[in-house]
Order: structure tokens, then C-alpha cells, then sequence
């Protein structure tokens, strides 16, 4: 939840950090910590995402009795997470160590836009998820028709085909471009946001489309979500122990997604209208900003899927492959939805 979102609109950051600075710091030590620092955290950080996302989609995709619109919705955030890390991390781990851009103009394209595809697809997904969990328990009932498996389907085609088509000016404003490098007098490609097009204008749109939008939608839902759960006339102690436990976890999943993405987005916004500090102290702030954005692919499978007791059953049932005693009984009902509007045990 890039969720740029990722290294979409920076032009070989290490090389344009550092060559727009007044040198007043030591420069090669700068390109040391970021040749150390950068390929140990975004590698860590890749492995935990390919694991973590992949073990979600074999562990549903392997019971069919966890299919249900949930449980879809989280199959398709485990995919978008997994293309945002192979098409984020690699690529901006090596534009951050490397002065050049080394894979060409045309895959310089097509890494951008796919990288905004994923990171719309992960955000965007979070949403349909508020949506889907808000239709369960403010509208329990009349939302059965449309809360089903097919439905659910549907939505993220139509969610992805809408994603493929606005993102493709991410394709047409990227390409290779030559910089010179002052130091050496070579000239240097990089993969950047051409200059004849408007980079603030991309940037803000970008950050409006893709964070400041989603987070106030998955608000609205949630806080609409949890007025409903507060205001039943329910007063036994398992409700209200429901109750704590879903809004501390409503807190969580908005709250992450928030602090996540919130850094990266500024300073990239900042960047494009050239109001960013460029000092040795901003190139850390900015890796480091990067790696807890990307940490959000990492944690995703652990908030919607790993918290889920019947996700942890049908894991431990791949693992050791055999059901447990309570798995036959149990594993069905206990992921469908719609379980979420008597129980509270929606997330």
C-alpha cells in the first residue's frame, strides 16, 4: 500500500542526491553506506514479501473451503503485493547502488508503469476490503446478494482493467535520459520522468490517487463499520470483547497502511516541487523511507491473513498435510463473511 509510491519518479536517486549537493559532506562515504545499506534491507525485505504473499495465495488457493469474498479479496492483495515487489524492489534496490540506468528505454517503460499498476492494485484492493467488511455488518442482510464469490471476481476485474488504463501515462512520461555526471564528464542514463512533462503535476496527482484518496475511503468505511458495532443493542461480555478486538484491529490495518506509505509520498512530493533538503542526512531519510513503504507488502499477509485463525488451521494443515481433528468442522464457517455480522469476527 508503492503503493513515487515506489521509485517511479526518481531519476537514479543516489546519483541525483548526490550530484545536486554543494559537497559539503563526504561523498564517497555517502555511496558506501548506500551500497551496504540498500541491498541488505530491500533483500530482506523482498524475501519476507515473496514468502509471506506466496504462502496466502497456496494456502487459499488450496482449500476450497476458504473461498469465500474475503478470503478472494486477500488472494488478489497477495498477487498485487507480490508483482509490486518484483517489479519495485529489484528495480529500485539497483537504481539507488548503480550511477546508470542498465536495462534500456523500453523496460525503463514498462517497469514504471508496472510498478503504478501494482501499487494501485495493493491500495485499491485494501478498499474493496473496508467495502466488502462494511457491507457486512452495517448491511448484513440486503448486501447477501451482492457479497458473493462471483461478485467479488468481477469487482477486481473490473478494478484491475480500470487500474491498467489510468495508469498508462506512467508509461508515455518515463524513459531513459541522458545526465552528466559533473565529477567524471560521463554521460550517465537514467530512468526518470522526462523533462518535457510536468513532474509535480504527475506526482501530486499520484499522491491524491493513490494515498489520500484510499486512506479517507477505507476510513469511511471502517469508522462507519465500527459506529454500527458500538451502537447494537448486544451487551453480553463476548460482544463487547468482539467489539475491542475488531476496532484495535481496525486501528491497526489503518494505521499501518498509513504510516507506511506516508513518508515516501511526501518527500516525493517534496522532490518535485524542489523544496526537499538535499543533504547527506535526506538520503538516509529517503532509503529509509523506502524500505517502511515496501515493508507494507510484508506486512499485509500478516494482518489480513495470518491473524485469521481458520488462514493459521489450513496452513498448519499444508504443513503437516493432514486435517486436524477440529479442521473438517470447523474451516468452512469460520471464513465466510457473513459470520461477521453476528460475531464481529470481520477482520
Amino acid at each position: 500500500m508503492v503503493k513515487n509510491f515506489t521509485n517511479a519518479s526518481h531519476n537514479n536517486e543516489t546519483q541525483r542526491f548526490i550530484d545536486d549537493f554543494d559537497y559539503s559532506f563526504d561523498r564517497q562515504q555517502v555511496e558506501k553506506i548506500v551500497v551496504v545499506v540498500v541491498p541488505i534491507f530491500f533483500g530482506m525485505i523482498g524475501i519476507l514479501g515473496l514468502v509471506g504473499n506466496s504462502l496466502v495465495v497456496i494456502v487459499v488457493a488450496a482449500n476450497p473451503g476458504m473461498r469465500s469474498t474475503t478470503n478472494i479479496l486477500i488472494i488478489n492483495l497477495a498477487v498485487a503485493d507480490l508483482l509490486f515487489v518484483i517489479f519495485c524492489i529489484p528495480f529500485t534496490a539497483t537504481d539507488f547502488v548503480l550511477p546508470f540506468w542498465p536495462f534500456g528505454n523500453f523496460w525503463c517503460k514498462m517497469v514504471q508503469y508496472l510498478i503504478i499498476v501494482t501499487a494501485y492494485a495493493s491500495v485499491y484492493t485494501l478498499v474493496l476490503m473496508s467495502l466488502d467488511r462494511y457491507l457486512a455488518v452495517v448491511h448484513p442482510i440486503s448486501s447477501m446478494s451482492w457479497r458473493t464469490e462471483n461478485h467479488a471476481i468481477i469487482a477486481i476485474c473490473i478494478a484491475w482493467a480500470l487500474i491498467f488504463a489510468i495508469s498508462t501515462p506512467a508509461f508515455f512520461v518515463h524513459g531513459e535520459f541522458q545526465d552528466m555526471d559533473d565529477s567524471s564528464s560521463e554521460n550517465l542514463t537514467a530512468c526518470r520522468i522526462l523533462p518535457q512533462y510536468n513532474w509535480p503535476l504527475f506526482q501530486m496527482s499520484f499522491f491524491l490517487m493513490s494515498y489520500l484518496l484510499p486512506l479517507m475511503l477505507i476510513c469511511f468505511f471502517y469508522i462507519c463499520m465500527l459506529i454500527r458495532l458500538w451502537r447494537t443493542d448486544r451487551v453480553s461480555a463476548e460482544s463487547r470483547r468482539g467489539r475491542k478486538r475488531v476496532t484495535r484491529l481496525v486501528f491497526v490495518v489503518v494505521g499501518v497502511f498509513a504510516f507506511c506509505w506516508c513518508p515516501i509520498q511526501v518527500i516525493l512530493v517534496t522532490k518535485s516541487l524542489d523544496v526537499y533538503p538535499l543533504t547527506s542526512a535526506m538520503i538516509m531519510v529517503q532509503i529509509a523511507s523506502h524500505i517502511l513503504a515496501y515493508t507494507n507488502s510484508c506486512v499485509n499477509p500478516i494482518l489480513y491473513a495470518f491473524l485469521s485463525d481458520s488462514f493459521r488451521k489450513a496452513f498448519r494443515k499444508i504443513i503437516y498435510c493432514r486435517p486436524r481433528p477440529d479442521q473438517n468442522r470447523q474451516l468452512g464457517p469460520l471464513t465466510k463473511t457473513t459470520r461477521a455480522a453476528s460475531t464481529g469476527d470481520i477482520l
